[in-house]
């Protein structure tokens, strides 16, 4: 967990909590900003474990419960990493306008690409690269087990990989797996906008900013999926643009 670690560390100052929402696709907590993750729940009967002071986390700081990030408990991990997202401060003079499919799309013609989680591009995405490969946990028709990460992660020029990595902690070793020489994107609204990932082998970090915190939590209150959420800007931070080039 040296990255989840390196990010509470890199969190500049503390806040009150003024608000934990744990909605059936989104997790917010409001601190200093609002800051989003996915939920993430166990598979099993409910009930078995329990978030830890549930009722009170809103008497909490926003850095204590960012540690909860490191828990075990997915539910847990997922308060942990939106509570980190809300403290954040985005460095915007960094940021570039690259939007993540697009990019994808573009770069990965002809390239061996992996997919470490589901996204709405994937048809497209088939469509132009040499070799595609998707990962997930709970692998649908044409995906692979999460397992096989093993295997084709070394083999791939470019690797797109979810930012729920982070909540179920195997960020650092997907990570691993990749060849030096391959471009990696970490992607999605859990995914923090922090310049930490790149001390991590990351070169591309594609997150989200809420800069509508009632519109935010109405929506994810409402059961809305990402596209439906509205009051979030979508930004990418770049560790390198020359080696990234411009779609």
């Amino acid at each position: 967990m040296r990255i989840l670690d390196d990010l509470i560390a890199s969190l500049e100052e503390d806040s009150p909590v003024e608000e934990v929402r744990t909605c059936v696709f989104w997790t917010a907590v409001v601190s200093k900003h609002c800051g989003l993750a996915s939920t993430i729940r166990e598979v099993g009967p409910h009930g078995e474990r329990r978030v830890r002071e549930v009722g009170s986390l809103h008497k909490k700081s926003a850095l204590e419960l960012a540690k909860y990030v490191r828990s075990d408990l997915p539910l847990e991990a997922s308060i942990g990493m939106a509570s980190i997202n809300s403290l954040l401060e985005v460095d915007e003079s960094r940021c570039v306008e690259l939007n993540a499919r697009d990019f994808l799309l573009e770069q990965g013609q002809g390239k061996k690409i992996a997919l470490v989680g589901h996204f709405p591009f994937i048809a497209k995405l088939r469509g132009v690269a040499e070799t595609l490969w998707v990962l997930e946990r709970y692998p649908a028709k044409e995906e692979l087990p999460a397992e096989a990460a093993e295997e084709v992660l070394p083999q791939a020029d470019l690797v797109a990989i979810t930012g729920t990595t982070l909540i179920n902690h195997t960020l650092d070793h997907l990570v691993s797996l990749c060849r030096p020489d391959s471009l990696v994107m970490l992607l999605g609204p859990t995914t923090p906008l922090s310049p930490v990932l790149f001390d991590y082998g990351v070169d591309i970090i594609c997150g989200t900013k809420v800069i509508d915190t009632k519109s935010v939590l109405r929506c994810i209150s409402q059961g809305a999926t990402f596209q439906q959420v509205k009051g979030v800007r979508l930004l990418t931070l770049v560790k390198d643009e020359g080696r990234v080039g411009r779609p």
